[in-house]
């Protein structure tokens, strides 16, 4: 004969489909979690790749200002911190100390080229370097500047890159 504690055991084998989905659920919102976090560190590696980019060819072309006595033209761009091909005259080229950069850089994190105004569009300041950042439009909150670093040092606020003229804090 059976007892009553058999019979509850034998029907009593698995999970009930309630309890399944708790279950699911709590590993769902856990595993949403983590990614969410994931993305925001993954954004945050692209800006601090840009920005250390940027350091690297603001160095290289303060270095081409240095050996060559002039700044690089909007038209050779900065491909000539690391080729002398893009330099434009003959006679530079035969100056020409480069390259000026270890490893060429032609596009920023996100894969996009450089902007590179000179003269610079902001006031006071010779040249730009410009990151289009993650939306790929200029302009926006999420452009990244070689002059982002002085501008949060300063608490200055050294303009908009969109083609506005700089505009300064007053008694700054």
């Amino acid at each position: 004969m059976r007892t009553s504690t058999q019979v509850s055991r034998r029907t009593r084998r698995g999970f009930t489909i309630l309890e399944l989905l708790i279950v699911i659920g709590i590993l769902l919102a856990i595993g949403g979690l983590v990614f969410v976090n994931l993305i925001g560190a993954q954004e945050k590696s692209e800006v601090g790749t840009t920005r250390l980019q940027m350091q690297e060819l603001e160095r290289g072309i303060e270095s081409f200002r240095f050996d060559m006595k002039r700044w690089p033209t909007e038209e050779e761009g900065l491909a000539v911190i690391w080729s002398k091909d893009a330099v434009s005259s003959e006679e530079d080229q035969a100056k020409y100390g480069g390259p000026y950069l270890k490893n060429p850089a032609p596009k920023d994190a996100w894969g996009r080229e450089w902007i590179f105004h000179i003269p610079s569009e902001t006031e006071g300041l010779d040249f730009d370097i410009v990151s289009i950042g993650a939306d790929g439009e200029e302009g926006t909150d999420d452009d990244i500047t070689n002059h982002d670093a002085r501008k949060a040092a300063e608490g200055d606020d050294l303009g908009e890159f969109s083609g506005s003229s700089g505009n300064t804090p007053a008694g700054g």
